[in-house]
């Protein structure tokens, strides 16, 4: 096992790999492992070496799932710490199955069963709302809480949230607006919470996987990296003091997702988004902010900037239709069809901006296409601009 070396796993040598497939594997592991950081968790060596040989292909996921829970049946002792090691141990095994699969259902149904899968052999309770109020003490509001929904109304908020965005048209919307949208919603799916444990664990698979079928490419190191700010930045946009003057902040959660999706480079550090911070804290943010506002010279970011000339064509040619593959080379004003297939289909397919209609049956006699919210996002940077 080349890149793994007592207790150490070169997430980085990994993916610089050429086969994509141990480039996916390894950014799943580093994604699930960091994720972990949101509780204060960390995993056992024998996790990373058993890791090691998912992502170099000696094993497969369900292999290595065993591994791990064979590992802790053997074991003769446990402690608090081996407790904790042994959730998240399991529960970064059963991230790394749910990111490598394709599959996913924008329900909440979905939201439920994910949370099931996540901590399956862990929570006795898993995938089961809770069944009581709650409430948390939170650093980043030096101990307060914020208002979780209640429990007997859960399901019906969940299910309206997820409703809503489903609904929801990003037509029109600049590239700001769609950035600072997803923030409200993924504020409002986590401050539901409704679980007794691993609330936010769940929100960030939910969230990539929902990504992802909107065609946008996510960067999971991101998570594995910021998963204590991701939290921070969750609370910080659900935390109302009126008595103090503090209102609901998404300022923080905007950063994140600015990264996430745009490849911008915003410091995410948690201090930032303590309340009453000391001075020298303020001073600091306070100089961050000023360098992080682009100046005339600066060029803001664009969803365009890294899409080709060929795929403005087909964003354009496609606009708030659904096309058939026939009524977009006519619109073009192509003739062979492998050449449209090859340079215009396929490439917009894979960088997220078109999708079918009917995604699980590529050969569908009806057989259309349409953009995903990340291609009406450029559809309308292409026809007004960044709007920023």
């Amino acid at each position: 096992m080349a890149n793994y070396k007592e207790g150490y796993l070169d997430f980085e040598a990994y993916e610089r790999a050429k086969e994509p497939h141990t480039r996916q594997k390894a950014s799943a592991w580093r994604t699930a492992i960091g994720l972990q950081d949101v509780d204060g968790l960390k995993v056992s060596d024998y996790l990373r070496e058993t890791a090691a040989k998912h992502i170099e292909g000696d094993i497969t996921i369900d292999e290595a799932r065993d591994m791990i829970r064979d590992y802790y049946v053997s074991k003769t002792a446990h402690d608090q710490q081996d407790e904790d090691t042994e959730e998240a141990d399991k529960v970064s095994a059963n991230i790394t199955k749910l990111l490598n699969e394709q599959s996913f259902s924008f329900t909440a149904g979905e939201f439920l069963n994910i949370h099931r899968h996540i901590f399956e052999g862990v929570f006795k309770h898993a995938g089961e709302i809770r069944p009581y109020d709650i409430s948390k003490k939170e650093w980043v509001l030096r101990g307060d809480t914020i208002l979780y929904g209640r429990a007997e109304d859960i399901r019906m908020a969940l299910e309206y949230d997820i409703d809503q965005e489903r609904q929801f048209i990003y037509k029109g919307l600049s590239t700001d607006d769609m950035i600072e949208h997803i923030c409200h919603f993924v504020s409002l799916l986590w401050q539901n919470h409704p679980f007794r444990e691993g609330n936010t664990r769940t929100t960030a698979v939910f969230v990539i996987k929902y990504l992802r079928s909107c065609g946008f490419h996510v960067d999971n190191d991101l998570f594995a990296e910021n998963s204590w700010y991701f939290r921070n930045a969750l609370v910080r946009a659900n935390y109302r003091n009126m008595a103090k003057g503090i209102d609901p902040d998404t300022s923080f959660l905007n950063k994140f997702f600015r990264n996430l999706l745009l490849g911008e480079h915003n410091e995410l550090k948690n201090r930032y988004m303590l309340i009453n911070p000391p001075e020298e804290w303020k001073r600091e943010n306070n100089k961050v902010e000023s360098s992080d506002r682009p100046s005339t010279d600066q060029v803001p970011t664009k969803l365009t900037d890294h899409v080709s000339e060929s795929e403005r064509t087909l964003i354009n040619a496609i606009g708030m239709n659904l096309l058939s593959i026939k009524e977009m080379m006519g619109k073009i004003g192509l003739k062979q069809r492998r050449n449209f297939m090859v340079n215009y289909i396929e490439p917009s397919i894979k960088d997220g901006l078109v999708t079918l209609l009917y995604p699980e049956s590529p050969r569908h006699p009806r057989q259309k296409y349409k953009l995903t919210v990340k291609g009406l996002a450029v559809l309308n940077e292409i026809k007004y601009g960044n709007n920023r």
